[in-house]
């Protein structure tokens, strides 16, 4: 039952393309070849060439003696990026090589975004949103939402932070002082805390890409295995005992036979056609309905019942892949166009409830509202108010704060007695503790710096003892009792120094500062650094040794990192480990080492801001609010669109940020502005000259 065109849509999956036109902005019309001679080639040859292209020295391939001219610039986008980020990060050149004057600095980027702007306006190519399954977890909203099930289609164990008692109301603009949640280590007592569908077991889940999210495209593939199984699973699902007219909230409109004795092919089409069009979130074409409506009556006439023929055709729809795939439709030509309003509608409905839209989101779609930015913002507001928006805080924050982490975290029970209590371990109350933070800062409508220092936060008593005293308090193997908290110690406060951070950054036995610091690159500020060379010896753990024993963690990481291969990487994320360092392996805090010394945690940030302490980190940051507000609207934007950024989405991100940092950076604001953003509101999808012919012929 399948439509012919879609089957061809996807043998061509990797072959779909997206581009993001961006205008040419006043600035970049500057970007001359003059502006290449007279400005960025003299300060290349001074301060960059000795180490990327003079005498055949190449450092991470890249040889800037061969670019002769702005056009050889331009042809590269993403090299411009990355020059970009080297200077505006202060990153090059090299501490121990001469620094660029702060005016030439800015200069040179200003330059370089100009020339940015102009090669992403002309370029004929730009980063693919290609066609990609639904991940498990989107799967069994969907599902849900299609049928209003009052019950769960089957267990996720990856949702980290189970609701106890509907606490979490984004329309009511408050998170209550009290509340009981639970987590996912607790095991099979939160996973049958909620009623699903017997009978049904999800198929395998979809990893987190490496510095992403586990919806991106490039991850999601369908393998024969995968297929058959999501075949067998739609079938379990309408034949599932609990699908019934009590847990099924469409079971009188759509499955129960017509009361009245009337023909049977009107009402079965007119049921199909509200049931696929919300299926496959877009009108169902006449054939297509012709032959969901063929096989229902044929069904019927060979003598089953009119429940079980519908039964037949839902679960037909599960397995098509108008369902299982997001996608959009072909587009016009190469360069990129707006997305239609229906392909907007699912793309705005998976980004924040992670499921198909619903009917008013569909209806608005209908009429043609959503290519108006004001009527989608109107949309975007409705749904930012819906429930729904947990399962957005059930998938983004945890994923961004790589918290799963935390679940192989085993602390050495002999130096760390107290993180394990009873059969469950200190590491459930504190993964908790930074997603009810950032649930909070979405239904308040906060602004996104109080991620790296809040006022408040949630703490169990078990938590809250465990920041004094590293133990104690009580606790319960099913929903936790938290409360809202008042900070006022700024060594707290924030997602950066919570006990689940440091904990899952360390190891069984000591603090591991290279670990820190690779997390806040890639979370905080979304650079994450490159992978080690494969043959960098590991750390000695010989604290037998009387040498070893009098060092601090600085002295030992000092010896070990003078490869010079190593050097540029460890001066960039090891200042960012070190200021966390006064938060033992499992996030209490301390002075000085077991053996007596004093933990120095001073470094500075981007060669700019020194700090001493947490709090001077804390405030070094918050000095960079638009690098931090930029680096987590990429998480968002490429969550939104399931793939990996590309220096063509830096104009829009600048964008964002702009355009937030006049709403004082709400994290609401910031998600409208990924939606209203031009990478979100368009598309690039060429139909393939495979494609491109005669109907008579396809």
């Amino acid at each position: 039952m399948q439509c012919p065109w879609i089957v061809r849509r996807l043998t061509f999956v990797t072959t779909l393309a997206a581009t993001i036109l961006v205008s040419l902005s006043a600035s970049g019309a500057d970007a001359s070849p003059t502006a290449f001679t007279d400005i960025l080639q003299p300060t290349l040859e001074q301060s960059c060439v000795k180490c990327h292209g003079k005498n055949d020295k190449v450092k991470g391939k890249v040889n800037l003696l061969e670019l002769k001219s702005a056009a050889d610039l331009t042809k590269n986008p993403e090299l411009i990026r990355k020059l970009i980020e080297a200077l505006d990060l202060k990153e090059m050149p090299p501490e121990d090589e001469p620094a660029l004057p702060a005016e030439k600095r800015t200069q040179l980027v200003a330059t370089l975004k100009d020339l940015l702007h102009a090669a992403i306006a002309t370029q004929t190519s730009s980063p693919r949103s290609p066609i990609r399954r639904m991940n498990r977890f989107q799967y069994n909203n969907a599902v849900q939402d299609l049928f209003n099930l009052k019950v769960e289609v089957f267990a996720l164990p990856e949702r980290m932070l189970r609701e106890h008692g509907n606490y979490f109301n984004p329309v009511s603009g408050k998170m209550p002082d009290s509340l009981k949640a639970g987590s996912r280590p607790l095991g099979k007592s939160q996973l049958i805390d909620k009623r699903r569908l017997a009978g049904v077991a999800p198929f395998p889940q979809d990893l987190r890409a490496e510095h992403g999210f586990d919806n991106r495209a490039d991850h999601l593939s369908l393998s024969p295995l995968l297929l058959e199984s999501l075949l067998q699973l739609s079938d379990s699902i309408v034949e599932s005992e609990d699908f019934n007219s009590r847990n099924c909230g469409i079971w009188k409109e759509f499955f129960d036979p017509p009361a009245k004795a009337e023909e049977i092919e009107p009402v079965v089409r007119r049921r199909l056609q509200a049931f696929l069009t919300r299926a496959f979130r877009r009108p169902v074409e006449k054939p297509l309905l012709d032959r969901y409506t063929a096989h229902v009556l044929g069904r019927i006439r060979s003598g089953e019942s009119f429940t079980q023929s519908m039964k037949a055709a839902a679960a037909a729809a599960l397995a098509s892949p108008r369902f299982l795939y997001l996608y959009d439709l072909a587009g016009a030509s190469n360069r990129a166009e707006q997305v239609d309003d229906f392909e907007l509608a699912s793309r705005l409905s998976f980004f924040l409830w992670g499921s198909i839209p619903d009917q008013p989101l569909l209806d608005a779609a209908a009429e043609g509202k959503l290519s108006n930015p004001k009527s989608l913002a109107t949309q975007v507001d409705r749904m930012l108010n819906d429930h729904r928006m947990k399962r957005f805080c059930d998938s983004f924050p945890s994923q961004w704060l790589q918290l799963e982490r935390i679940i192989a975290s085993v602390p050495d029970p002999e130096l760390h007695p107290n993180f394990y209590f009873a059969k469950f371990r200190a590491s459930m109350h504190m993964m908790l503790e930074p997603l009810l933070l950032f649930e909070t800062i979405l239904v308040e409508d906060r602004s996104i710096l109080e991620l790296i220092d809040s006022d408040f936060s949630y703490r169990s008593d078990l938590l809250s003892e465990w920041y004094k005293k590293g133990g104690g308090g009580k606790t319960t193997p099913t929903a936790i009792p938290f409360q809202r908290v008042p900070v006022t110690d700024r060594r707290q406060g924030g997602v950066i120094t919570t006990a689940a951070v440091m904990t899952m950054t360390s190891n069984p036995t000591r603090t591991q500062p290279i670990t820190r610091g690779a997390w806040i690159a890639s979370v905080i500020f979304n650079d994450p650094p490159e992978p080690p060379p494969a043959d960098v010896p590991p750390l000695t753990e010989d604290e037998d040794s009387a040498e070893v024993k009098n060092m601090t963690l600085r002295e030992r990481l000092d010896a070990h990192r003078t490869r010079p291969d190593c050097a540029g990487c460890h001066a960039k994320i090891d200042p960012f480990g070190f200021a966390l360092e006064n938060y033992g392996p499992t996030g209490i805090w301390r002075d000085k080492y077991e053996n007596g010394r004093d933990v120095d945690m001073s470094g500075s940030l981007f060669r700019t801001h020194k700090f001493t302490n947490i709090v001077e980190f804390k405030d070094a940051i918050l000095a960079e609010k638009e690098r931090f507000a930029r680096a987590f609207a990429g998480h968002l934007l490429a969550f939104a669109l399931g793939r990996e950024l590309s220096a063509s989405d830096s104009p829009a991100l600048d964008q964002i940020v702009s355009k937030t940092a006049a709403e004082s950076f709400r994290l609401r604001a910031m998600l409208k502005q990924i939606v209203l953003s031009e990478p979100f509101r368009h598309k690039s999808n060429p139909v393939p000259p495979s494609d491109k012919q005669p109907k008579h012929a396809q």
